[in-house]
């Protein structure tokens, strides 16, 4: 399935015009139905915004037998949020660290127990 048809696939999967995508993305209508219309090819950043706005990585818009993926996985947001740590003032960031350490240290007990029965 080529670009024009994937955009036009998400953008109706979402129930959205032609503007609405536009809005979201930052463009006009008349660019996203030019997208859809196969006259012209969204630029890098267009296209990334897209793949973000849907939810689906870059190379499921632009590859044909792609699969379909989320535009993050699950790590990535999780990379994120640890970065977004380093915000917390030091009280709180020893409470998530302990948080985090509890987590591990009940997940490692669950595996031991499991294996002595």
């Amino acid at each position: 399935m080529a670009l024009a048809e994937r955009v036009k696939q998400l953008r109706t999967e979402h129930h959205w015009s032609q503007g609405d995508l536009a809005e979201r993305i930052n463009a006009d209508a008349a660019q996203i139905s030019r997208y859809e219309n196969g006259r012209i090819t969204p630029s890098a950043d267009a296209l990334v915004r897209l793949a973000e706005t849907f939810g689906v990585s870059c190379d499921y818009l632009l590859v044909d037998n792609a699969p379909r993926r989320p535009f993050t996985s699950p790590e990535d947001a999780l990379g994120h949020q640890l970065h977004d740590i380093a915000e917390l003032d030091p009280d709180d960031l020893e409470l998530v660290t302990r948080f985090i350490d509890a987590l591990v240290t009940k997940t490692r007990l669950r595996n031991l127990t499991a294996n002595i029965s």
